[in-house]
């Protein structure tokens, strides 16, 4: 696996999401997955003892998902959201915008968070700042207009409000 080294920006709100996480894998999911190996190992002959591969599989996924969130810790950027201004689109800023998709009339108008890529969940409203729509926002200021490469061709959005 890669040791990834560039910055990760983070929200506090994200930050602490992941510490919590990390806090639970480590001293709730350890402990379970290790329960469930001794309880499987207790069954016998491993080579046919698909509760043991079971347990050992999501051992290791326990494992890798705690050495993941450990590295977007250690390159953690948590943004200092009292310095968003409200009138410039940056990491942290809470964006409405008016959207029109590629080859359609109606327009939506939407709100989302722009987050670094670690804390993105676009059910959540929280979009990257590395997505498309996030970069071309980025720098913009109320009443702006862009348009932005998708996958269906270009959609406009409108800047309405830029709030933190």
């Amino acid at each position: 696996m890669m040791e990834q080294t560039k910055e990760v920006l983070l929200t506090e709100e994200g930050f602490k999401k992941i510490e919590d996480e990390l806090e639970m894998l480590k001293t709730v999911r350890r402990k379970e997955v290790a329960e469930r190996i001794k309880i499987a190992i207790s069954f016998g002959d491993l080579s046919e003892n698909s509760e043991y591969d079971e347990a050992k599989n999501e051992q290791a996924q326990v494992e890798e998902r705690i050495m993941k969130l450990e590295n977007i810790l250690r390159h953690a950027v948590v943004i200092d959201e009292s310095a968003i201004d409200g009138n410039t689109v940056t990491v942290g800023s809470i964006v409405k915008i008016e959207f029109q998709a590629p080859n359609e009339e109606e327009i939506d108008e939407d709100e989302y968070t722009i987050v670094g890529s670690a804390e993105a969940d676009p059910a959540e409203g929280k979009i990257s700042n590395e997505s498309p729509i996030g970069r071309a926002l980025l720098g913009k200021n109320a009443g702006d207009k862009v348009e932005v490469q998708v996958p269906d061709g270009i959609a406009k959005i409108k800047v309405v409000e830029i709030s933190r």
